[in-house]
């Protein structure tokens, strides 16, 4: 982490690079994120992605940047220009996993192209040795859309040349042919042409070692022959033409003969499938369940260098300041791979996206500044909902729906769905790693794979966290990771009582290394790296679609049974932040988070009206009943819509056809993406079609919203004050500096139209408290506040950067509508909660501050120490931050 002496930032500004807003676009708002008070850039990942990326979590090349970004001399310029207006820069990095989506990944295609012999087979996680026999030695690749000898049959795969070089093409799939391989081409080419050095390189090429043989001489060997044996064919075709000519036509009969192009394919280093095969054979580790991306075996040395040498070039020139990390729980061994990224790296500032259940910590020994935010998101959003809604919103909820109210058990239930639809293959791997295990443990070798399979699908669905961090290596559990997987253990037991309890008991064991061994080693660290997709597509992309009862806490790293959070609970947080991690980024809107900051926000509103908000959803639902075609959309389905509908008003029909049938697929009750349900998604995008056509139905929510988006308006404020002065480092995702009313990806990659902001940005000192109120609409309120506390953060950064945090208590009748809290001494930020039951309305409600003269940021009022009444303090402007007069 950087030094206290050097810490510099202030507040980051996340920009999401892409084909259309690369270097140039982003480098063009440098002078206006200068002027609102940013510190840092923060961009999306910008390593060398695959053709069209729109994310850049699909890197193909760690050495080099990216070219549809604009490439290294736009990333020169970029840089030059964020120097020129003091930004400094933070980079989200993908150690995870790479795209093998293209050929443009040349260790993939080594490894393709030379099997387990290849220089790069370290480098992935690819299991050369499964279950499966017929997959020994083989990377399996299931790109084919039926099976492969319908595939074969119907003259789909190709056999092409390059050159020197010779493809296997499926329409735009191409792979290598390995070298051996041409032995049979290069021969009847000799033949052909009566080519003596055509016949010479037949011979060499059967000279190759074997891909089987991974010795470091035979590697070596390999690459250097294979490579030479290209050169010299390139040569000779160029110099030659009827050799090349010779070869084309013998390229060309074996593509017209379905056995002998057969033969050739099964000398390969791959196996081509059908796609579907992935759920049950696929011999590598994926990012979730995206085969195009290839897990990489970053607990190797080698690999760790060699995909973090130009980041590393980048730190030691001061390019860059900090990096988010992706996806840590993808890792084997994630304490390890923070340490070696510290030692490389010892004053860049460091976050990882990690996903905190509630009451769960980041690992005490990882050498990180905290996490990417997410804690931080659903404990400031709990604070503006009303735990008194719960009851009747859920009873709301199963009476309109029908659909069950016990969120933990529904998540357990979509859990077991993925892993027996999506994750298969690496459950069927997990079972096969355990089997072995109990083959060497007599009194456990009688169990059947079918009773070991339930048992881990078991354990894995009754985990409450996303993974464990049981060190095998070191033989290291901690307290925390033993409760976890006691918990889960005790819980599945009860949940499958027809499973011998003797086998649970021994898995505990062996999860927590009281039963040892090289292979139970595997096991654990396998099964931690497992556990994890399960819960991201499990419950973030499954049940958060499915169960709908209030939807503004279905967000990352959210908990929907966990119903407001106290002012109490919210300082406790902060408290703890500030010990252990006072530079954690603070986060209230991602790339990934399921609607916009602003959006949950107005959402929260209707919590403090649940019965109101229940009669309209029956007034609306009964209008619309003739929109529906023979009972769809089903009525969980539509209640999602009418809250989404009432969190993002207005919105037009495009961008609601597609949210509604994101969330269809992702709740996989009537469609998905793998077979979407054609008939289903046309009725849905029928009723949203017809509802907002309806000009009845959309004056009706119209009116609605607005006797709530004030009071959401409200909300969005304090969050946003929040954020911008609790400990931590704040960040803005782009465009958020006026109202984020933007849904999930991609939604919310939309352009941002910044010449907008930069024109409302150059009119705020213009205005009084008063004109910025009246122009809301236009979202000045939160750009005037940004700029107004990042101001102060710049002047002061003494007052907040790990500087101490005292809450602040309210008293008279409405005192548990406030939060308030002080930091460093000096700064004072004050924002309601609930502000509907407010209504405005803060009676005898006082806050005390310490003695002297105070002055609002906001509304540039002088204030005298002692009992400050609420409604003064925030008559001009909904929140308030205070500082001594004259600073």
């Amino acid at each position: 982490m950087h030094d206290e002496t050097t810490f510099a930032l202030r507040c980051t500004y996340r920009l999401q690079l892409r084909p259309g807003f690369g270097f140039a676009e982003a480098a063009e708002i440098a002078d206006y994120l200068e002027a609102l008070g940013i510190s840092h850039v923060y961009s999306s990942p910008y390593l060398q992605a695959a053709p069209g990326s729109t994310h850049g979590y699909d890197v193909l090349d760690h050495h080099s940047v990216n070219a549809q970004l604009g490439g290294t001399l736009g990333h020169e310029d970029f840089c030059m220009k964020l120097g020129k207006h003091h930004l400094g820069q933070v980079l989200d990095i993908v150690p995870n996993h790479m795209s093998v989506a293209d050929r443009g990944n040349r260790w993939w295609w080594d490894v393709l192209e030379n099997g387990p012999s290849s220089r790069y087979a370290a480098y992935f996680d690819v299991d050369w040795e499964p279950l499966e026999q017929k997959l020994h030695n083989l990377v399996s690749m299931p790109i084919l859309a039926d099976h492969y000898g319908r595939v074969l049959e119907a003259g789909e795969i190709k056999l092409e040349r390059e050159g020197g070089s010779f493809l296997v093409r499926y329409f735009d799939h191409v792979l290598p042919l390995a070298p051996r391989s041409l032995e049979g081409i290069l021969s009847a080419a000799a033949e052909r042409a009566e080519s003596e050095f055509l016949a010479f390189a037949a011979d060499f090429a059967t000279t190759l070692p074997l891909a089987s043989q991974t010795d470091r001489i035979s590697t070596a060997r390999r690459h250097r022959d294979k490579e030479v044996l290209r050169r010299l064919l390139d040569r000779e075709f160029q110099e030659h033409p009827q050799l090349s000519a010779a070869v084309d036509q013998v390229l060309g009969e074996l593509n017209a003969s379905v056995d002998e192009l057969d033969t050739l394919l099964e000398r390969q280093n791959y196996r081509l499938s059908l796609w579907r095969t992935a759920k049950q054979d696929l011999g590598y580790r994926r990012f979730f369940d995206i085969n195009t991306l290839v897990g990489l075996r970053m607990e190797d040395d080698r690999v760790f260098h060699d995909t973090h040498a130009l980041i590393a070039h980048w730190l030691e020139r001061g390019v860059l300041d900090g990096l988010r990390i992706d996806h840590p729980d993808g890792l084997r061994d994630p304490q390890q791979y923070f340490q070696r990224l510290a030692q490389r790296s010892s004053r860049a500032w460091i976050v990882a996206e990690k996903i905190l259940m509630p009451d769960e910590a980041i690992p005490a020994d990882w050498p990180i500044a905290g996490t990417t935010g997410y804690d931080f998101l659903n404990c400031v959003l709990g604070l503006f909902v009303n735990p008194l809604a719960a009851e009747p919103l859920s009873e709301f909820y199963a009476e309109f729906t029908g659909e069950p109210t016990d969120f933990v058990a529904l998540a357990r239930e979509k859990k077991h769905m993925v892993m027996r639809d999506l994750f298969a293959s690496d459950i069927n791997r997990l079972t096969a790693q355990l089997a072995d295990v109990c083959e060497r443990h007599r009194r456990y070798r009688d169990f059947t794979r079918r009773e070991l399979h339930s048992m881990v699908r078991e354990v894995i669905a009754c985990l409450p966290v996303y993974r464990t961090y049981v060190n095998a290596d070191a033989r290291q559990v901690t307290d925390t990771d033993r409760r976890y997987v006691e918990n889960a253990i005790e819980l599945a037991k009860q949940n499958r009582p027809e499973i011998d309890a003797d086998l649970f008991d021994f898995f505990r064991g062996i999860l927590l290394l009281e039963t040892t061994g090289p292979l139970e080693s595997e096991l654990v660290m396998r099964f931690q790296q497992s556990t994890g997709p399960v819960m991201a597509k499990g419950v973030e992309d499954t049940a958060f679609y499915c169960y709908n009862r209030f939807v503004a806490l279905n967000d990352v790293g959210g908990e929907p049974n966990r119903f407001g959070v106290s002012v109490a609970e919210f300082h406790q947080h902060n408290l703890a932040m500030l010990k252990r991690y006072p530079h954690t980024m603070l986060a209230t809107a991602t790339h990934d988070t399921k609607r916009g900051e602003d959006v949950r926000m107005r959402l929260a509103v209707l919590s403090e009206i649940p019965e109101r908000w229940a009669a309209m959803v029956r007034f609306w639902s009964a209008k619309n009943d003739r929109h529906r075609v023979q009972f769809q959309p089903d009525r969980n389905a539509e209640y999602l819509y009418y809250q989404v509908l009432v969190g993002a008003w207005p919105i037009d029909a495009e961008r609601m056809t597609a949210f509604m049938e994101k969330a269809a697929r992702e709740s996989k009750q009537h469609t998905d993406w793998l077979t979407p349900n054609d008939e289903y998604e046309k009725t849905l995008r029928g009723f949203v079609a017809a509802t907002l056509g309806d000009e009845e139905f959309t004056h009706s929510v119209g009116d609605f919203t607005a006797e709530i988006i004030a009071a959401g308006r409200v909300n969005s404020l304090a969050q946003t004050l929040l954020k911008l002065t609790s400990p931590g480092i704040p960040d803005i995702y782009q465009g958020c500096e006026l109202w984020d009313l933007n849904l999930v990806d991609p939604d919310n990659r939309r352009p941002v139209d910044y010449s907008w902001r930069r024109k409302l940005l150059c009119q705020l000192d213009e205005l009084s408290a008063e004109q910025i109120m009246e122009r809301a609409a236009d979202g000045l309120p939160k750009l005037w506040l940004i700029r107004q506390t990042l101001r102060m953060r710049q002047t002061h950064g003494n007052w907040f950067n790990a500087a101490s945090y005292a809450p602040l208590a309210a008293a008279g009748q409405r005192s548990s509508h406030v939060v308030a809290f002080v930091r460093g001494g000096m700064a004072i930020s004050v924002v309601p909660r609930l502000p509907l039951t407010l209504g405005g309305d803060w009676g005898d409600t006082t806050l005390s501050i310490p003695a002297g003269q105070w002055q609002n940021a906001f509304t540039g009022e002088s204030l005298s120490g002692g009992k400050l009444s609420l409604s003064d303090l925030l008559r001009r402007f909904p929140v308030a931050l205070l500082a001594p007069q004259g600073e």
